[in-house]
């Protein structure tokens, strides 16, 4: 989407760019534990985060990353959470509202981080895109295709930067894997398989609700279907899914357990597999999976073994050492 502005177009790019170098740098702080390298930008960027939910912990991941972008405004209803929020050294400086609408109205703003609950995201988008400010989304967009043509044609409107926040596309296992697919290795990708197994821990009242949650795929399962797409660089065809609650009563609405089948552009296969059903006592908290089968060889991600490669020229050799990511924010997955 064009910007509006010279002005505007820059933003656009550094805001990409420090995302982009944020969540990468901020991946290999949590799993290194050393110093991140401080990234320099042109201008501060100035922005305010609606909802303290999800994955806003990425936003913060840029914030440690580089000075120049700050966290100046917060909106979150929850008075407990809110009250929370300045225990973070990233978040103690900002200002913070009850109501979203008013921290839009009072605040200059360069970027808006929407990571609320899902079934309110929609609307926030379209009032953002309204004031014509630059957006990042957390994951789902929507939670009806109407609402989703609305908030795309408020945006196209007005001509705003977007993003979501599908941030494991960053991750140095998956670039990885993007890169040597890209090379040719292992031939034309003619299957995939993607797992995310989570623990299920305590959850808030609007995720067992289908109304203000939306379901597991487009939560959690959106991470892997974005990985198989940008990894292989395939397309889908046809899907089909199935998904149910097994047990856990208090979970309501809310499913435990989903599998969705893609038919490939080149008649090949893929699959995603969710289940919220990781035992307490697993030493991670998530078990995220990605495999591509190509015609020359087979790549691999899993959490417990790292990253391999097998193909008919080499034998199975370890790419990346494994190293579980652990992220700062309220609901991991």
């Amino acid at each position: 989407m064009k910007a509006t502005t010279l002005l505007r177009r820059d933003m656009l790019k550094t805001t990409a760019a420090v995302m982009a170098a944020g969540f990468a740098a901020g991946t290999r702080a949590v799993r290194s534990q050393t110093p991140l390298t401080p990234l320099k930008l042109p201008r501060t960027v100035r922005v305010g985060i609606i909802g303290l939910e999800g994955h806003y912990s990425e936003i913060l991941s840029v914030a440690s990353a580089s000075p120049q972008v700050q966290v100046v405004a917060i909106a979150e209803a929850d008075p407990k959470i809110r009250t929370g929020a300045s225990d973070d050294a990233l978040l103690k400086s900002a200002t913070l509202f009850s109501d979203y609408r008013e921290m839009l109205d009072r605040q200059r703003l360069d970027v808006v981080a929407v990571c609320g609950e899902n079934g309110t995201r929609a609307q926030i988008v379209r009032e953002c895109a309204a004031r014509k400010l630059a957006i990042v989304a957390e994951k789902p967009l929507a939670l009806t295709l109407a609402d989703l043509e609305s908030t795309r044609q408020k945006i196209i409107a007005n001509g705003v930067p977007f993003t979501m926040l599908l941030s494991m596309r960053f991750e140095p296992q998956y670039r990885k894997m993007h890169a040597v697919v890209r090379t040719g290795e292992i031939g034309e990708v003619v299957a995939m398989t993607a797992q995310k197994s989570y623990k299920l821990g305590e959850r808030p009242d609007w995720m067992k609700k289908r109304e203000t949650f939306g379901g597991i795929i487009p939560y959690i399962g959106i991470h892997m279907v974005d990985l198989m797409l940008w990894v292989s660089g395939r397309e889908f065809a046809e899907t089909a899914a199935f998904q149910s609650t097994i047990g856990y009563p208090g979970i309501r609405e809310m499913e435990n357990n989903a599998a969705v089948i893609f038919k490939l552009d080149n008649r090949g296969t893929a699959t995603v597999r969710l289940d919220y059903l990781r035992p307490e006592t697993a030493p991670t908290h998530g078990d995220d999976r990605l495999r591509i089968a190509g015609t020359e060889g087979v790549l691999e991600y899993q959490g417990s073994s790292g990253l391999t490669l097998v193909t008919r020229k080499r034998k199975t050799r370890l790419t990346t050492a494994s190293s579980p990511c652990s992220h700062r924010r309220r609901f991991s997955g």
